[in-house]
């Protein structure tokens, strides 16, 4: 007599390979009003009043959030080194004026250092991350990461307080724990997103990062210049990603098959959507020679660093570059930093729902939407960057720079979901491989900025940073077009069809 815990037949109907032409769609018009079936033990979970939001839905909220700490977290020196390094102008009595000096003594060189430190502990992890989060999970690599980021910030005034080393310290180890959190989101993402509805949930999750960095640059400024100083900045920050971790845990499974409140039609709907459980390709080992000789996921590798080559350098260096060169104050500049990120974030959310539009209804072909999605963006952000590098005043500078830092947006509903499309399973490594070569930038470009940008008020050295970064975009660009694919990759192929509360295949053996 057969176990039923053998591996489906490769004949039957069940495990031809998945296909997600044919996957079915979402009946969003019922879905709330189912409470289970299938004739298994799972509680109905149809929520108050008959209504409940989709888990999946959920996770999608608390990884926005996720990633608002994320770069809350991350962005926040960037501002607060300008109060830090700078001479304080104090007011007594509405007449007399006290000039104190800076907190901290720091010439340019050594403060690229400090901003750039982050980076080293970043680009360590990116590839440990996605192959742990692949084969233990990905939700305390997630919020865990996150969590030791916020703890360190709280204490981050101590340590800039007894050395400037042990702060730079400490942002290498801040970047040890964040280097898992993209990675390992990918991981949660292959268990929890209906193919058809991939590029809309991930985007949506993703463009908490520019929440974060809109709400942490101008809220940032002001806590610079309120009486508690800079050092309020990371106090702030710290506590709310420490009280985000505490929801997550409570609110979040690792996969559909974990979550002891889901509903049963959410959990077949999603499973026979991805065809495929967690338990089924726990233990599949990545195809390490495949992967790295696959030209789509060089692709988007190339695209991943010509996006964070703009990106980096101005949420580094966008404060200074508005204080130092169009003259804004602190507390303006932190508002005006944060602009380009708004529109991005606006766009990363709408692109993702355009994109699915495409691929589903529209029938445009996968491949073909990555492609102009990711070029399109690369193209107008080239364009523009060259027009603010010529255009210095103040209202063209920031509208260039906004329209080319901001409708990037658009690439992230390109390269950022294609690691899903290629190799769902493996999406988490994937993503790892291409945010190891995207941080490069970040680890560049403040010491590269530093050493081109010797008067942080000359304008003709702050062009050729604009400049440099539309090369990038434009080099960008031509390869992802040609090397960028869309379909499942042969070495990525699944022999296990799915198969309902399926258990694990080689349990008991």
């Amino acid at each position: 007599m057969e176990s039923e815990h053998q591996p489906i037949a490769t004949d039957s109907p069940s495990s031809e390979l998945y296909d997600e032409r044919a996957a079915i769609k979402p009946a969003f018009h019922h879905e709330y009003s189912e409470s289970g079936g299938g004739g298994t033990n799972r509680r109905d979970t149809s929520g108050w009043m008959g209504f409940s939001v989709p888990k999946r839905y959920v996770l999608a909220f608390m990884a926005f959030l996720g990633f608002g700490n994320v770069y809350a977290l991350r962005v926040n020196l960037s501002v607060a080194i300008v109060a830090m390094t700078k001479n304080r102008t104090v007011l007594l009595n509405g007449n007399v004026t006290v000039v104190s000096p800076p907190d901290f003594d720091w010439d340019n060189n050594l403060q690229g250092v400090v901003l750039s430190s982050f980076f080293y502990g970043y680009i360590l992890t990116q590839l440990p991350g996605g192959y742990l989060a692949t084969r233990f999970g990905g939700k305390y690599m997630f919020g865990g990461g996150i969590f030791v980021t916020a703890l360190l910030t709280i204490l981050t005034p101590v340590f800039a307080t007894w050395s400037v080393y042990l702060l730079i310290a400490a942002r290498v180890i801040e970047g040890l724990f964040e280097g898992v959190t993209y990675p390992a989101i990918h991981a949660m993402w292959s268990k929890w997103a209906p193919p058809q509805e991939k590029t809309k949930l991930a985007t949506f999750a993703f463009s908490g990062a520019y929440l974060g960095t809109v709400l942490a640059m101008p809220a940032c400024g002001s806590l610079a210049a309120s009486s508690g100083g800079w050092q309020s900045i990371f106090y702030v920050f710290g506590s709310v990603g420490i009280l985000w971790f505490l929801f997550w845990c409570i609110f979040i499974s690792e996969s559909p098959a974990k979550h002891p409140t889901i509903s049963n039609f959410e959990l077949e709907y999603i499973q026979q959507a991805i065809g495929y459980t967690d338990e089924q390709t726990k233990r599949i080992h990545p195809p390490w020679l495949s992967m790295l000789t696959s030209l789509p996921v060089w692709a988007i590798v190339v695209a991943h660093f010509a996006e964070n080559w703009g990106f980096y350098t101005w949420l580094t260096e966008l404060p200074t570059f508005l204080n130092s060169v169009l003259h804004f104050k602190l507390d303006q500049g932190g508002f005006l930093a944060a602009l380009p990120y708004l529109v991005m974030g606006l766009v990363v959310l709408t692109s993702g729902h355009l994109a699915d539009i495409m691929r589903g209804p529209l029938g445009v072909s996968t491949g073909i939407v990555r492609r102009i999605f990711t070029c399109g963006a690369f193209a107008i952000q080239a364009v523009f960057m060259i027009a603010a590098g010529y255009l210095m005043t103040p209202v063209a500078g920031m509208t260039c720079l906004t329209i080319a830092v901001g409708l990037g947006g658009f690439a992230w509903s390109g390269f950022s979901v294609n690691h899903l499309d290629i190799a769902p399973q493996y999406a988490s490594i994937l993503m790892g491989l291409s945010n190891t070569f995207a941080t490069i930038p970040g680890i560049i470009s403040p010491s590269l900025t530093s050493a081109i940008v010797t008067s942080k008020g000359n304008a003709g050295q702050w062009q050729i940073i604009f400049y440099l970064a539309a090369a990038v975009y434009g080099c960008g660009a031509i390869m992802y077009g040609i090397l960028a694919g869309g379909e499942r990759q042969k070495w990525a192929e699944i022999p296990l069809g799915y198969q309902p509360h399926l258990d694990d295949p080689e349990k008991d053996q």
